[in-house]
C-alpha cells in the first residue's frame, strides 16, 4: 500500500477583530451634544439677545392686557376689602393724614367711585403715579377729597390695567357720579366733557365742590392728550380738615401723563437677571437639547420678561 505524504500545514491564526470606526463616524449619544457643532460666542450672544427681546415683548403684551387686568382686579378686591373695613370702623381717611395723625400712605384706599350709567365701580387710591394707577383710579394728593369744598381730581387709565376710565368720553351732561368716603356719599352731576384745547371752567365759588375725572385721549395705548369730565357737587359740602400741603406740591410723576423716573433702577436690575437667564438658557440648549431646555427655562424667561416690562411700564404715561 502506497502512503501519500502531505506537506505540513501552518498553524491557524486567530481572526483579528475589525478595526474600530473612526471617531468622527461614531454615533453620538442622545442628549450628549455630540451632534452639534462647536459653540461660537457670537451665536450664543445672538441667541441670548433674541431670548431677551422675545421675553420683553411678551411681557409688555401681557402687562398691558391679560396680566395687567388680572393685577387690577386683584388690587381692586384687596382695596375694597380694606376700605369697607375702615368705613365700618370709622377710620377711613378724610384728609392728608390718617385717623391716628400719620401721613396718608401712597396707594392707600380713600374712596369708592361709582358711575351707574357706565356700570363702573372702582376703589380710588391716594396718589396718581403710574404704579398707583396700575391698581385703579387715584386721587390727586394736592386736591380736596371728594365731597369737600374745592376741586377734587381723580385720574385713571384709559386702556391698560383694567382700563377703568375707557368710557369717560361717553358721559353726558346731567349724568350722576357717586363717591363714598369716610364722610359719607357725595353725589356729583356731570357738567360736560373737556378735550385738549377746550375752554377752562370758571373758578369755583366759596362753599362749592367740583370733581374732575381725568384720563388719556387718543387711540389705544397712544395717548394724545388729557380728557376731562367735570361734575358739580349736588349734596351738602363736607367739612375739610386742615391741609398742610397746598395745591401744586406734588412732583412730575403725579401730573397727568407723567412717568416715574425712579423706575429705572428696577428696570436695570430685572434686565440683568433676564440677561443672565437668557445666557444660561443658551448654554443649557447645548447640554440638554431643545425640548428639555424650553420646558425648564421657558417659564423663568417669561416671568422675568413680565417683571422687566412691568417696571418699564412705570416709565410710561400714567394715564395710558
Amino acid at each position: 500500500m502506497t502512503t501519500v505524504l502531505t506537506p505540513p500545514q501552518p498553524p491557524l491564526q486567530p481572526l483579528s477583530p475589525p478595526p474600530p470606526p473612526p471617531e468622527s463616524a461614531a454615533e453620538p449619544r442622545p442628549g450628549s451634544g455630540g451632534d452639534r457643532p462647536p459653540a461660537r460666542p457670537g451665536l450664543a450672544l445672538a441667541g441670548a439677545a433674541l431670548c431677551v427681546l422675545a421675553a420683553v415683548l411678551l411681557g409688555f403684551t401681557a402687562n398691558l392686557t391679560v396680566v395687567g387686568h388680572l393685577q387690577h382686579a386683584r388690587d381692586q378686591q384687596t382695596g375694597y376689602d380694606e376700605l369697607r373695613k375702615q368705613l365700618a370702623l370709622g377710620t377711613a381717611p378724610v384728609g392728608q393724614r390718617t385717623f391716628d395723625d400719620k401721613p396718608l400712605a401712597m396707594g392707600a384706599p380713600v374712596a369708592l367711585l361709582r358711575i351707574p350709567s357706565l356700570g363702573l365701580r372702582e376703589v380710588v387710591a391716594e396718589g396718581t403715579t403710574s404704579s398707583v394707577l396700575m391698581s385703579g383710579p387715584g386721587h390727586r394728593r394736592d386736591t380736596a377729597l371728594p365731597g369737600q369744598e374745592g376741586a377734587s381730581v381723580i385720574m385713571g387709565r384709559q386702556w391698560g390695567y383694567g382700563s377703568p376710565f375707557n368710557a369717560l368720553d361717553k358721559l353726558t351732561a346731567g349724568t350722576s357720579i357717586e363717591v363714598t368716603t369716610g364722610q359719607g356719599k357725595a353725589v356729583y352731576e356731570v357738567l360736560g366733557v373737556r378735550r385738549p384745547g377746550d375752554k377752562l371752567l370758571a373758578p369755583l365759588a366759596d362753599g362749592r365742590g367740583r370733581l374732575t375725572l381725568m384720563t388719556a385721549s387718543g387711540g389705544p395705548y397712544t395717548p394724545a392728550g388729557v380728557l376731562r369730565v367735570d361734575a358739580a357737587l349736588t349734596t351738602p359740602v363736607q367739612p375739610s380738615p386742615p391741609r398742610p400741603l397746598r395745591s401744586g406740591w406734588i412732583g412730575p410723576a403725579e401730573e397727568a401723563l407723567g412717568g416715574e423716573s425712579g423706575a429705572w433702577l428696577a428696570v436695570f436690575l430685572w434686565s440683568q437677571a433676564l440677561l443672565i437667564a437668557a445666557l444660561l438658557t443658551v448654554w443649557l440648549h447645548r447640554v440638554w437639547g431643545t425640548w428639555q431646555t424650553w420646558i425648564a427655562a421657558g417659564p423663568v424667561l417669561v416671568a422675568l420678561g413680565v417683571a422687566v416690562s412691568g417696571a418699564a411700564t412705570r416709565l410710561l404715561p400714567n394715564l395710558l
